[in-house]
């Protein structure tokens, strides 16, 4: 968000201490304008994915349960792995998951996520 302050002044022949820097009717309406071409030409911030960006994400890795792992066992590199489609944890949180303990029993082919991560 950003705020613009600017005094407008109907006539400069007014004597008054703002008078001389102030912008007079048809002034402030030409920086209006241009404050709002201005924001047009930025647009608009949006993180996160765009148009067939989503779909593609399916295809992206993520990280998997690879062989059965029983409650409170470890992660390790034999039963993780990053694999697609990518319907489990990001693979960047692969060094984070492995020691840490499974909060239930759970299976091979497992898509990770945090609820199993102990």
């Amino acid at each position: 968000m950003c705020i613009i302050e600017k005094h407008l002044t109907l006539s400069r022949d007014v004597l008054e201490p703002d008078s001389r820097f102030s912008l007079q009717p048809d002034e402030f309406k030409a920086m209006v304008e241009a404050v709002r071409t201005t924001e047009r030409a930025l647009g608009r911030i949006h993180y996160g994915p765009v148009g067939t960006e989503t779909a593609m994400r399916r295809y992206r890795r993520s990280l998997f349960v690879a062989e059965d792992v029983r409650a409170g066992e470890p992660f390790t590199e034999r039963n993780v792995r990053s694999v697609r489609p990518g319907d489990g944890l990001h693979t960047r949180h692969y060094e984070e998951v492995l020691g840490r303990r499974a909060t239930r029993d759970i299976e091979r082919g497992t898509p990770l996520d945090w609820s199993l991560v102990g």
